[in-house]
C-alpha cells in the first residue's frame, strides 16, 4: 500500500488545557493508543518510521495483485479487536462465520475419507462442541475421550496463577494422557495457529487462556474472522482516515532515535530533523526497539526485555492458473501445509485462484531458499487438494516475518512489562507486553488501551465511554 500523507496540521482541535501525546509506532498498539486519546480530547502526534500504518499486518502490491504479508484471523472472542475493527469503520470488511466451522483435511487418510471438521452447536459450553469432538475422524474413540477430559481439566484451571505460567502445555498435555496424534490433530492445530509454537514450547499459562477464551468460555467465542480485503485496507486506508478524523497529527517515514525526560517533567521525542515537546509518550514498538528508546531508570531491569524472545511465521503464495478449491480455508494434518486460504477475491485477482498457505512456528523453514520451498509445498498441495493436479502455477513466492511474535516460552510472563513505566508520563504498548494474552491483534489493540487508559489518567483526562464498551462486551 502507498504511504499515507503527512497530516502536518489536526482537523479537530483540541480542547485547551487537554494535553499532549506523542505516539511512537504505527501498528495496532499505537493506532489504538493514538485513537483513544484523541477520543479523550488529547492532542496527539503518532510517528512511524515505515511508509504505512499497521505494523506487520499489511499488504504490498505485486504485479496486479494486492498481497498480505500473512493470514491474520480473529476470533468472536476478540472483543478489543472488533471494538477496533468497528472504530475504524472496517467491521464489514471483516466478517466473522455464523458459526465455527473447521474443514479439517488428512492426507493419511484415504481419499474421499479425509474431511473432519471442527465445528460447534447452538448449546451452552462445553455442549456446543460435543457432536463436533465425538464425530471427529481424526481421533480414535479413546483419544476423544482422553481430549474431553483434559478440555474439562484445562476448565478449572485458574489463569491467575503464575505457576501456569512455569510449565510447558505439552508436558501438562502428557500427563492427562494426551497422544502424539491429538496433540498434532488437535491441540497443535489449534495452539499453533494462535500461540505461534507447538505445544512443548508454549507456556502452558497462555495456551490456558487461548483454550479456555476460546473454547470453553462462551459457545461463539471460537467463530472466526478475517478480512476479505487487504490488510492494508483495513490497518492502513481506514485506520489513517479514523486518525484524521479523530485530529491525530500522523507522520510516516518518522523514525525516532531517541525519548528524554526534561526537568519541567514534559518529554522530548528526537527525529531526523525535529524535536517534538509533549506531556505523554506512548512507545508502541517491538520490545528490542522500546529497549533500545528506554530512558535510564524507566524500568527496574530493562534487559527482561531483550529475554522476551521472537517466533517467525511463514506465508507461501500460489498463484494458479484456474479455481482449485471451492472453500475459503481448511487446515491439514499429516503433511507440513498448515492452514489454507483462499485470497482470490481479496487480491484483486481476477483469473485463476489465489491460495495462501499460513505457516507458523517456522523456525525450521523460515530461511530456505524459494526454491527448496516450491519443491517442498507444490507437492503437498497436489496431495491436499485434488484440483490442483494438471492446474498450471502462474506465480509462486514467499513472504517471511522472521520477528512476527514473541515467543510464547514457559517464562515469558514474568518478562513482559505493563503499560506503566517508572518514569512518569512515559507509556508500553504493544502485543508484548503484558496483556494476558499471546501475540495477537487482539493483544496488540488492548495494550494500546491499556497505554492510553494509563495516559489519560496522569493528563487529567475521563476514559472515552465508547472506548470500553469491549470490555463490556468480553
Amino acid at each position: 500500500m502507498e504511504g499515507r500523507r503527512t497530516m502536518s496540521d489536526s482537523s479537530r482541535p483540541a480542547p485547551a488545557h487537554a494535553g499532549r501525546a506523542v505516539v511512537v509506532g504505527g501498528g495496532l498498539a499505537g493506532i489504538t493508543a493514538a485513537l483513544a486519546l484523541a477520543d479523550a480530547g488529547v492532542r496527539v502526534t503518532l510517528l512511524e518510521g515505515r511508509p504505512r500504518l499497521g505494523g506487520l499486518a499489511f499488504s504490498f502490491r505485486r504485479g496486479d495483485l494486492t498481497v498480505d504479508n500473512g493470514q491474520h484471523v480473529y476470533l468472536r472472542c476478540c472483543t478489543a479487536y472488533r471494538w477496533f475493527l468497528d472504530r475504524i469503520e472496517g467491521t464489514a470488511l471483516a466478517p466473522l462465520q455464523d458459526r465455527l466451522d473447521v474443514p479439517v483435511v488428512d492426507v493419511a487418510r484415504p481419499e474421499g475419507r479425509r474431511l473432519g471438521r471442527l465445528r460447534r452447536d447452538a448449546l451452552p459450553v462445553p455442549l456446543h462442541l460435543g457432536r463436533s469432538l465425538a464425530t471427529y475422524p481424526h481421533l480414535s474413540l479413546a483419544e476423544r475421550a482422553a481430549v474431553g477430559r483434559a478440555a474439562l481439566a484445562l476448565k478449572g484451571l485458574d489463569l491467575a496463577d503464575p505457576t501456569l505460567d512455569t510449565q510447558d502445555f505439552g508436558s501438562w498435555l502428557a500427563a492427562r494422557g494426551q497422544s502424539a496424534r491429538a496433540v498434532e490433530a488437535l491441540w497443535d492445530l489449534v495452539g499453533v495457529a494462535t500461540l505461534n509454537a507447538v505445544a512443548g514450547d508454549a507456556s502452558l499459562g497462555l495456551a490456558a487462556m487461548v483454550f479456555k477464551t476460546g473454547l470453553l468460555s462462551d459457545p461463539g467465542a471460537a467463530d472466526i474472522g478475517w478480512a476479505h480485503v487487504p490488510l492494508g485496507e483495513l490497518h492502513d486506508r481506514l485506520a489513517g482516515r479514523a486518525l484524521d478524523s479523530a485530529g491525530v497529527r500522523t507522520e510516516v517515514r518518522t523514525r525516532v532515535t531517541s525519548i528524554s525526560l526534561n526537568e519541567n517533567g514534559s518529554w522530548s521525542v528526537q527525529v531526523p530533523g525535529e524535536t517534538f515537546h509533549t506531556d505523554a509518550v506512548v512507545l508502541a514498538v517491538p520490545q528490542r526497539e522500546a529497549h533500545d528508546l528506554l530512558p535510564p531508570g524507566a524500568l527496574d531491569d530493562p534487559g527482561r526485555l531483550l529475554g522476551i524472545g521472537t517466533a517467525p511465521i511463514l506465508n507461501v503464495h500460489v498463484v494458479y492458473d484456474r479455481t482449485v478449491l471451492a472453500r475459503p480455508f481448511f487446515a491439514a494434518l499429516g503433511t507440513p501445509v498448515q492452514w489454507v486460504f483462499d485470497r482470490t477475491d481479496a487480491s484483486g485477482l481476477d483469473q485463476g485462484q489465489y491460495l495462501a498457505l499460513s505457516q507458523s512456528a517456522a523456525q525450521d523453514e523460515i530461511d530456505l531458499p524459494v526454491a527448496a520451498l516450491r519443491e517442498r509445498y507444490l507437492p503437498e498441495l497436489e496431495r491436499l487438494i485434488p484440483g490442483t493436479r494438471g492446474a498450471v502455477v502462474k506465480d509462486f513466492f514467499v513472504t517471511r516475518e522472521r520477528t512476527a511474535t514473541f515467543a510464547p516460552a514457559p517464562g515469558v510472563g514474568r518478562l513482559r512489562p505493563g503499560a506503566r513505566t517508572k518514569a512518569p508520563g512515559l507509556y508500553l504498548a504493544g502485543a508484548w507486553t503484558a496483556t494476558g494474552w499471546p501475540a495477537t491483534m487482539e493483544s496488540a489493540v488492548r495494550s494500546g488501551v491499556s497505554a492510553a487508559d494509563a495516559a489519560l489518567g496522569s493528563l487529567g483526562r475521563p476514559r472515552p465511554r465508547r472506548l470500553f464498551a469491549f470490555e463490556e462486551a468480553a
